[in-house]
């Protein structure tokens, strides 16, 4: 629904499958955040800045998201979630397994 709607704008179908995507993307970094207990409780911390005008408008179109808020809480749920596979590569760096032989 949403890429016929994108498509419907002139954009071509690629990158309206991108921003689908994307969108999918932030919707499960904002539910991992949920299941993680980070969105509980009382919204008391405030946050402020400037950022590129540039910046926002591509993350806004990336996300889906209008909102500034919504945005920040995208931006700080994605960063405060490990990446799985970033840990696997820190854990696995430089070791092979037992069946691995290195011929030049």
């Amino acid at each position: 629904m949403a890429t016929a709607r994108a498509l419907k704008r002139g954009e071509t179908k690629a990158s309206a499958t991108r921003q689908s995507a994307s969108r999918s993307n932030a919707a499960v970094a904002i539910e991992d955040a949920r299941r993680a207990g980070l969105l509980d409780g009382d919204k008391t911390e405030h946050l402020s800045f400037r950022a590129p005008k540039a910046l926002v408008e591509a993350a806004k179109r990336e996300s889906g998201i209008d909102s500034p808020t919504d945005l920040g809480i995208l931006a700080l749920a994605t960063l405060a979630q490990p990446d799985p596979v970033a840990s696997f590569l820190k854990r696995t760096h430089g070791k092979l397994g037992p069946g691995h032989a290195l011929e030049f």
